[in-house]
């Protein structure tokens, strides 16, 4: 059955109404709900803020390195300590090496460029961090719910949105009602607050819809692949974090890795990488093992012939970034509603860091909606916030880093020296903007123009394949469902990408979800793990005849990451 036909048979769908209804429990989304609530306390006024998650519950699909700035948190909640909030591993050494294939060469640490310090700021689980703050928002009187993934965006008879629809519970995967069939619910709302973090779906239709990106460069993104370690204290360095260029990604790819000593004996490694890169034989999740085997990281996890502990991996995630910067930040405005955090792009990639950035757009936001709920308004446009966003010291940061992304067009070697001159020399202060043309798909060039890369096989100690990888990222849903990869053409795969491209799908996935296989007939046919899929978004972004599109699955599922 279509859409239009369960609700023709089923509906109407039960209504609630809120002041302000949030896309998304992660720190922008929730930054939101709590500003807002801490408005209407100081003002003696009552705001509704519901907060929709898709996760099981909030964090649970929250994944990133990652190093937190404190800065929009102090602002926010400037007791965060005395809450006991987890951020309590400060950086103690920042380190930047350039890696060849067997040695490396570390930069002195007053040359690096001023984004590349991160004295102040502290290592952290972004999804405990992301659990805390749930906490904080119930306690304000925010209402979340988790496992209730927002679908559809609703609009009014002229065109502005006026809320959004969770999916429908129980359609079986051939997309009929079955015998736990539940019909979504709509939540109406005067402002409709989208965080649903880099490529979410709904935002994706917001842009095309109101054209938010005419004028702007095309967005970038990258994905990054993390695991978490435990390891001997012998090799441990509570606040020491590493990050590295190079080896193996070739000059022509932008990337690089993180390695940081959180507490408790445990590291975080990670392992980033454009999807403007070119050759479709390329394999992030590969690129990211082989990393590993570098001597110079491969050391903190060896050891065991000199009586160290055996190392043990925790826990493993993919996601995408947004990381155009400031000249692909989209207009954030339209009737109805807003973009916040990474949803819009507000990560800055020279810092590898955005999580400030989301919590610091999601106060702003609120700010707005706040002053236009007290006037009487709904459904207007909030354009107080980009107005309050330009006068920000987030966009100061973001306009000093503006070129970063940019200048790995040109390959590595050009963006190191520009990157420098830039941030070392200029301290960002630049006269000159470098812009992008093209979106990321259509950097992939033919596999007949490009290097077969030969990957070695797994160890099963320190390198692994993808699917015991999934395994421990706690990865479910709901096996009766219809997949949530979905094909505009299910004959592109085999007639387009698989000649073409070489199936790029079977090696872009970091999750295996998508396989080329034989038929009875021996004829190929792409196949959908969707089971696998832990909504990194990465083939929403990176398939080059742009045919597969995510959509949320049945709620709760994906992955259920811990300590990430």
């Amino acid at each position: 059955m279509t859409h239009d036909e369960i609700l023709a048979q089923f509906g109407p769908r039960e209504a609630m109404e809120y002041d302000v209804v949030v896309v998304g429990a992660g720190p922008a989304g929730l930054a939101t709900a709590i500003r807002l609530k801490q408005l209407a306390a100081l003002n003696g006024k009552e705001v509704s803020v519901v907060v929709l998650e898709k996760g099981s519950e909030p964090g649970a699909h929250i994944l990133s390195g990652a190093i937190m700035d404190p800065r929009a948190m102090n602002e926010l909640l400037p007791d965060w300590r005395e809450r006991g909030a987890p951020i309590t591993q400060p950086v103690t050494e920042d380190a930047f090496l350039f890696l060849g294939e067997r040695g490396a060469t570390r930069t002195p640490n007053f040359l690096l460029p001023k984004n590349f310090h991160n004295e102040g700021n502290y290592i952290v689980s972004l999804g405990n961090v992301v659990r805390w703050l749930a906490q904080q928002a119930e306690e304000l009187g925010v209402e979340i719910f988790p496992g209730f993934p927002a679908a559809e965006v609703l609009y009014t008879d002229d065109g502005k949105v006026r809320g959004v629809a969770t999916g429908n519970l129980g359609i079986g995967k051939d997309g009929e009602p079955t015998e736990n069939f539940q019909l979504g619910m709509e939540l109406h709302a005067k402002y409709t607050v989208f965080a649903e973090g880099s490529r979410g779906s709904l935002g994706r239709q917001l842009i095309a819809r109101y054209k938010l990106d005419d004028g702007r460069d095309p967005q970038s993104y990258a994905i990054g692949i993390k695991e978490l370690w435990e390891i001997d204290p012998a090799r441990h360095q509570p606040g020491f974090a590493l990050h590295s260029a190079g080896w193996p990604l070739e000059s022509d790819t932008y990337g690089g890795s993180f390695l940081y000593h959180a507490e408790n004996n445990q590291v975080i490694i990670g392992f980033v990488v454009g999807l403007d890169y070119q050759n479709p034989h390329l394999s992030p999740f590969e690129e990211f093992q082989r990393f590993k085997t570098h001597p110079n990281i491969r050391w903190y996890f060896e050891g065991q012939d000199k009586g160290l502990k055996a190392p043990k991996r925790l826990g493993y995630g993919a996601r995408s970034l947004t990381a155009g910067g400031l000249l692909s930040l989209p207009r954030t405005v339209f009737p109805g509603g807003v973009l916040v955090g990474c949803e819009a792009g507000y990560l800055n990639a020279s810092r590898i860091k955005g999580s400030h950035a989301a919590i610091k757009t999601g106060m702003l936001a609120a700010d707005a909606a706040f002053d236009a709920l007290t006037a009487g308004r709904q459904h207007d446009e909030l354009s107080a916030y980009p107005a309050a966003f330009e006068k920000s010291w987030l966009h100061e940061e973001l306009n000093k880093s503006r070129n970063f992304k940019q200048w790995f067009k040109k390959g590595q070697t050009v963006a190191t020296l520009m990157t420098g001159i830039e941030q070392y020399l200029l301290r960002g202060h630049i006269p000159w903007t470098v812009h992008r043309t093209e979106p990321d798909y259509k950097r992939l060039q033919p596999a007949a123009q490009t290097r077969k890369i030969a990957y070695p096989k797994a160890d099963g100690q320190l390198t692994f394949d993808r699917l015991s990888s999934v395994f421990i990222s706690n990865t479910n849903h709901e096996e009766n469902q219809p997949a949530h990869l979905t094909l505009k053409d299910p004959t592109v795969p085999t007639r387009i990408n698989l000649p073409t491209y070489a199936g790029p799908e079977q090696r872009y996935c970091p999750a295996g979800v998508y396989e080329f296989v034989a038929d009875e007939g021996g004829k190929e046919r792409l196949q959908i793990n969707a089971q696998n899929c832990v909504h990194c978004k990465t083939c929403d972004i990176k398939d080059p005849t742009q045919n597969i599109v995510w959509v949320p699955p049945e709620g709760g599922g994906g992955p259920n990451y811990v300590g990430m």
